[in-house]
């Protein structure tokens, strides 16, 4: 099938978490396909962008919009929202998880539509010997926001990166009943 005949559709997703979950990280994976050591931290908010060839015959553009999770910048997250087809949720698996900061990320990414597709991510998967976070909690998060994937990803290996973002926009695609 040539490209004039393929279905192209346009998403904006949202790569959102608490401060240095990794989000910058594993879009600048998922976009060069490298690992960036020297990454700082997002003032507000940045966009990459990326074509997704789905299958032969369904083409996805995603706008990718990596928020910054600094307190500061939470004012802006109610803008930001408007518009979003999906997101992603990073959860640092180094880290004791707090399950009001994960409710608080979940309730920004879904303020305006409350059935928002998402995947979370438990991301530097790579660091298994500091991992603290477990399946369990992992499973509470997606029983308690009717989430169908969680993915341990890391950003440094790319363990996962494609994948993730594969799964959101399949998310899309079915809420959307495209596929």
């Amino acid at each position: 099938m040539n490209n004039l005949e393929k279905r192209k559709y346009f998403f904006k997703v949202l790569v959102a978490g608490p401060p240095g979950a990794g989000k910058t990280s594993l879009l600048r994976r998922y976009i060069k396909g490298k690992f960036d050591e020297s990454t700082l931290m997002t003032i507000g908010v940045d966009f990459y962008y990326k074509v997704l060839e789905f299958n032969e015959d369904l083409t996805c553009s995603l706008q990718l919009w990596d928020f910054g999770g600094q307190k500061q910048f939470e004012k802006l997250h109610e803008t930001y929202v408007k518009g979003a087809s999906g997101a992603l949720l990073l959860i640092d698996l180094t880290r004791i998880p707090d399950m009001d900061i994960v409710i608080k990320w979940m309730n920004i990414v879904r303020l305006e539509k409350e059935n928002l597709p998402v995947v979370i991510l438990g991301s530097k998967a790579d660091l298994k010997e500091l991992i603290i976070v477990d399946e369990g909690f992992m499973k509470k998060i997606m029983d308690i926001f009717n989430i169908n994937h969680y993915l341990k990803t890391s950003a440094k290996t790319g363990v996962n990166v494609d994948k993730a973002f594969r799964f959101i926009v399949e998310e899309i695609l079915k809420k959307k009943r495209i596929i």
